[in-house]
């Protein structure tokens, strides 16, 4: 007798033909997996439900499910690459506000479509901490942008948990509040909703982000996309991806890419890398060529289920109080300490201070007033004034991750020492004008949490894969100033935060927040003690399962990604992992490692960078 179907089962069925339908393609390919969602070609990618399957998850699949099926029905990749602007900031723009055009013509079709987005929508800024930003520095304009104009194609309502973020930027945006009324009739024509949207960007003072004009467009409506028609299964919701594959955001990112679904725009964007001989100032940064099936660094890997994992600002895991009181006993166990690093980021200041080469323009007609040539106006009183400039430089174009390993492995000494040199070395790179982002990676749980116990209720299936629930934490942004994340770094003396540590994923999210910052050069320092350790993944997959996932991902971003990657080992042999490593014995030695390190990447050492895939000129440099 055949097996009965599960609910799982059955709501899987359900959402591969409501999906298809909604795309208008029957030969549309849709698959459940880690890397969900995902749109390739004509094939999406889902996140497996969970198995016990509340009615908010299914309504967030369905969302994710009807935005990817809307962008297959109503987006044109080709024309959006052709008209897409070259700056970093237009260009998230220009996507998220594709993105909600792209929605909307499924939203104002079909209520339950609009709620199946709003669902997704409301995950998504929940799990990128829109509810925390209060400025302009961490508030992305991108997203601003697209929620307004969400507002004003469909007539929802912002969410609550982004509204923040909309009014942040709202008064500065409805100033062009013809450009956006515009906007609504042209939702059915992509390419002149996209001249519109090139307009709006120019009106927020972005204009010189635009690139050159795009080349003519056929608007003769042939390829408009016609609003969805309700799909035939009536019984069936619909459902869509996240809109991740779009890249709402530029920066940061943490889980969203420029990894474009459709092949001509990848195309076009590698094409664009391999003609510039050399990054120009202003130019749209570099990203690591499109992972093929071949050697996609999750091919072979893949959690149970990613739905209890969490990624999360380091104040969100304590109050203020216990955050200052925690900070205080990090400085005490390391007085004796602080004067020794202090001296060695001292010494890294002073060599990077002296690598800038700075230069001034004379007789402007505008800038800084030169003294030394107001003797001019003693002699000839008529002789008008004259200014100089400080000329730019490539000095600032540099961001730094620090990825911290919040093992339990590390407790104690280990983990006080990386802390207080992440912590030295973020305020002397920020005083050169070096960002700095200061991550952590553990889990949430011993030995399996959440994801290990809806692995035991579905009946131990083989193979699951990882089989516990990630905490990434972000104690310091990478544009947020050292002062007001330094309280964090005291996190991670909290009794019960170091537990296993995962280090495949860590790097992959860390490189993904990286490839979305805007400076043309990015460099990542892991710290570690040890291998990836989580012992219920290991109990139920093979013993070097998270092992070799670390090797590949290691290779990938070494030979595929334009970041520069390097290791430093606490008591732990790493070279033989990464290309770029180095191990000390006792962690008394990081503070120095660390500085020689960063100070040896910012030499200039021309081609004996070690990505393969930079053109001429695109060595070490700062």
């Amino acid at each position: 007798m055949a097996q009965k179907d599960t609910p799982t089962d059955l709501f899987k069925r359900a959402l591969s033909q409501s999906t298809r339908a909604l795309a208008g393609t029957e030969d549309l390919e849709v698959t459940f997996g880690a890397e969900g969602p995902r749109l390739s070609g004509d094939r999406i990618v889902l996140p497996h439900p969970p198995r016990v399957l509340s009615d908010a998850e299914a309504e967030r699949l369905r969302g994710h499910a009807d935005g990817l099926a809307l962008r297959l029905a109503h987006h044109d990749a080709q024309r959006h690459a052709a008209l897409r602007p070259t700056g970093d900031r237009a260009r998230a723009m220009f996507d998220a506000v594709e993105e909600m055009r792209v929605q909307a013509l499924g939203a104002n079709a079909m209520a339950g479509v609009a709620a199946n987005l709003t669902a997704a929508l409301v995950e998504r800024c929940e799990k990128r901490g829109f509810a925390r930003m209060e400025d302009r520095q961490s508030a992305p304009l991108a997203d601003a942008l697209g929620l307004i104009v969400r507002e004003r194609l469909t007539g929802l309502a912002t969410p609550e948990v982004a509204r923040g973020v909309a009014e942040i930027w709202r008064q500065d945006i409805e100033k062009s509040a013809g450009t956006l009324d515009r906007l609504i009739d042209a939702i059915g024509d992509q390419a002149r909703f996209a001249r519109l949207t090139r307009d709006l960007i120019k009106e927020l003072e972005l204009g010189d982000e635009i690139g050159g004009e795009p080349s003519q467009e056929p608007d003769d409506g042939a390829d408009q996309p016609t609003p969805p028609q309700p799909p035939q299964d009536d019984g069936a919701e619909q459902q869509a991806p996240d809109p991740a594959s779009m890249e709402m955001e530029a920066g940061a990112s943490e889980d969203l890419g420029d990894e474009d679904t459709q092949q001509v725009q990848v195309e076009m964007e590698a094409k664009q890398e391999e003609e510039a001989d050399s990054p120009e100032e202003g130019e749209r940064p570099m990203r690591p060529r499109p992972r093929g099936d071949s050697d996609d660094p999750n091919l072979n890997y893949k959690a149970f289920t990613r739905a209890h994992d969490e990624i999360i600002p380091a104040e969100d895991l304590c109050d203020a109080e216990e955050l200052a009181r925690l900070r205080m006993y990090l400085d005490q166990q390391l007085k004796p300490l602080q004067s020794v690093v202090g001296r060695l980021a001292n010494r890294l200041q002073r060599r990077l201070l002296a690598k800038q080469s700075r230069s001034w323009t004379f007789d402007l007609e505008e800038g800084v007033l030169d003294t030394a040539r107001l003797t001019r106006v003693v002699v000839d009183p008529t002789a008008p004034l004259s200014f100089k400039q400080e000329e730019d430089t490539d000095f600032k174009d540099t961001v730094v991750t620090l990825l911290l390993d919040n093992s339990g492995s590390m407790r104690g000494r280990p983990i006080m020492v990386a802390a207080l040199c992440a912590d030295i070395l973020a305020r002397t790179l920020e005083r050169c004008g070096v960002k700095v982002e200061i991550l952590g990676f553990t889990t949430r749980a011993w030995k399996g949490g959440m994801a290990k116990e809806d692995w035991l209720k579905g009946g131990r299936p083989t193979h699951p894969g990882r089989l516990n629930d990630l905490r990434h934490v972000i104690y310091k942004s990478a544009d947020a100033p050292w002062r007001r994340a330094r309280r964090n770094l005291g996190l991670m003396m909290r009794e019960g935060l170091l537990k296993e540590n995962i280090d495949g994923e860590a790097l992959m999210w860390a490189h993904e927040r990286l490839i979305g910052r805007p400076e043309q050069r990015r460099i990542m320092m892991v710290i570690s003690d040890g291998a990836p350790v989580d012992d219920s993944t290991l109990s139920a997959n093979p013993g070097n399962y998270l092992e070799k996932h670390l090797r590949q991902v290691i290779q990938w971003i070494e030979t595929r990604s334009p970041v520069e990657l390097i290791a430093i080992g606490i008591g732990h042999d790493v070279t033989r992992w990464y290309r770029r490593a180095v191990t000390i014995v006792d962690a008394e030695q990081l503070g120095g490692v660390m500085t020689d390190k960063l100070a040896e990447l910012f030499e200039d050492q021309g081609p004996a960078a070690p990505v393969a895939t930079r053109g001429p000129g695109r060595g070490l440099r700062l």
